[in-house]
């Protein structure tokens, strides 16, 4: 089959729906599928608005089987967001779609004219490129399946900011219009279906870990100099991604006695850096940046425990990385890692943005920290976290929808 892929973003691009849809690529080419990934050039998430972010650069490269094609960015010359966000009040929902003042706008997608047998699009909430891959889909008369990897918030907050900029009608009514949506975990599958997505069409898939991309690691790169137990963190410092309130969290716990040490992996947001620019328990933080193969090993390998307090995460891919490591977790109830973790048996789950839970969760991951960690790697040791499982459910289902739509045309 020819299938066509489209993301906001590809690797080295950084990010989770990123790093998926670039396994999923590969997997279906070594399978005998031609893929082609339409993309954008961004290499920053702030290049879809900002010029002088870090960005690619645009043309066709041919990366472990994949085609794929880096299309530029349009911006306009002044005031892009604001002008984005003026544009998207408009009426109509592709509209909408396509103006979302965070949208990467690509003008080459929707002037794409060859055939395909089906188009698979991701991710929630970057809409230009969805819209794209749902217009193509519509035009060749072949299925559109959708990764929309929502972020669904706190469970307990009806107001929840994160939840709703996921679900705004623009985005629904491009899911439910998909003849597939594949989601990660029961909540996620649960929220579209209050959204008003057709049961019909949701097809639980959950991810994998390959253990040999994050363990083996040299635990003294990160341990040597450290004087306490160690807990990570590796995300996109934010203050959705929990960092802050891991940080605010740790320096509770540090007022009541606790021993251990911070380090934090991953890029660091803007926000986040002025608000780290007054934080004063920095003794026991290290800030390491951004990761590579090795180093992400070497981090992993020298963990006491992992948190991840999130409110926006669909899944959580570095949660089974650390079970992979015999290493414990703390994650927030909200989105999809209170669907993964079992609390009290592999780690802990603490009320969203409840910060007092979150430091008395420190201290106990580390003393649980064999147990827990220990019932979390026999996990990764069975089908629940095995990519060649996950991605082959993507397979069945886009081999299905195209014979059947082969059948509906003839």
């Amino acid at each position: 089959m020819r299938v066509a892929h489209f993301c906001h973003r590809y690797p080295p691009a950084v990010g989770g729906s990123e790093a998926y849809f670039a396994r999923l690529s590969s997997f279906l080419a070594a399978r005998g599928h031609q893929v082609v990934v339409f993309t954008s050039t961004a290499e920053d998430l702030s290049a879809f608005w900002d010029r002088s972010a870090r960005q690619l650069q645009p043309g066709v490269t041919q990366e472990q089987g994949v085609e794929v094609r880096r299309l530029p960015l349009w911006h306009w010359p002044i005031a892009h967001r604001y002008l984005m966000k003026a544009a998207s009040l408009l009426p109509g929902r592709r509209w909408q779609a396509l103006t979302m003042p965070y949208n990467p706008i690509l003008p080459g997608m929707r002037n794409i004219r060859e055939p395909f047998d089906a188009v698979h699009a991701t991710a929630f909430p970057y809409s230009y490129p969805l819209e794209s891959a749902r217009e193509l889909a519509q035009r060749l008369g072949v299925p559109f399946l959708l990764t929309p990897f929502v972020h669904t918030g706190d469970p307990r907050d009806p107001h929840d900011p994160i939840r709703r900029a996921y679900t705004t009608s623009a985005l629904l009514d491009i899911a439910r219009g998909a003849d597939v949506v594949f989601v990660q975990t029961e909540g996620e599958r649960r929220v579209l279906a209050e959204c008003g997505v057709p049961a019909k069409n949701l097809v639980v898939q959950g991810l994998g870990v390959d253990v040999a991309e994050c363990t083996g690691g040299d635990a003294a790169v990160y341990r040597s100099g450290a004087s306490a137990p160690i807990l990570g963190h590796l995300a996109n410092h934010s203050y959705e991604k929990g960092t802050i309130d891991l940080l605010e969290a740790a320096n509770l716990a540090w007022q009541g006695g606790a021993r251990f040490e911070l380090l934090l992996a991953g890029p660091r947001m803007p926000a986040f850096e002025r608000w780290y620019a007054t934080y004063r328990p920095r003794g026991r933080v290290r800030l390491l940046g951004r990761l590579d193969a090795k180093q992400k090993c070497d981090f992993f390998a020298a963990l006491d425990g992992f948190v991840l307090p999130s409110r926006s995460d669909s899944f959580g891919l570095v949660l089974p990385e650390a079970w992979a490591n015999a290493v414990p977790v703390v994650v927030y109830d909200a989105g999809g890692p209170p669907w993964l973790v079992r609390d009290g048996v592999d780690g802990r789950v603490v009320p969203c943005g409840d910060r007092q839970a979150l430091a008395a969760a420190l201290p106990e991951v580390l003393e649980q920290r064999v147990a827990w960690g220990t019932a979390g790697q026999a996990r990764i040791q069975g089908e629940e976290f095995s990519w060649e499982r996950s991605l082959k459910v993507v397979e069945n289902v886009l081999i299905v929808e195209t014979v059947l739509s082969r059948l509906k045309n003839h």
